[in-house]
């Protein structure tokens, strides 16, 4: 079995993650592409001492890009939202 570090690679911060955290109690995270959905929910408990309810994934496609002349791709990545039991919550945000 992997580290929980090496499943959970960093949360996506945006204005549609940001607003799931806090209405539905959903987090986002990028994950190691060979991740499965219990692997993750594991990861998520042990790191951050909350109950994981529901573990949703998807494949993100790279993009295709062009610098000058030659023709490239961004990488492809995977994505798990993670619904977390009602009072739990993840302190993405730290206060210092």
């Amino acid at each position: 079995m992997r580290d929980p570090r090496q499943i959970i690679i960093r949360p996506i911060v945006s204005e549609k993650s940001v607003a799931a955290m806090e209405d539905l109690n959903t987090y986002t995270f990028e994950v190691h592409k060979d991740a499965t959905k219990p692997q993750i929910a594991r990861a998520i408990e042990e790191i951050f001492d909350v109950k994981v309810v529901k573990v949703n994934t998807m494949n993100v496609a790279g993009k295709p890009r062009r610098v000058r002349y030659a023709l490239g791709k961004t990488k492809s990545w995977k994505k798990a939202l993670v619904t977390l039991a009602e009072g739990d919550k993840i302190d993405i945000f730290p206060t210092v």
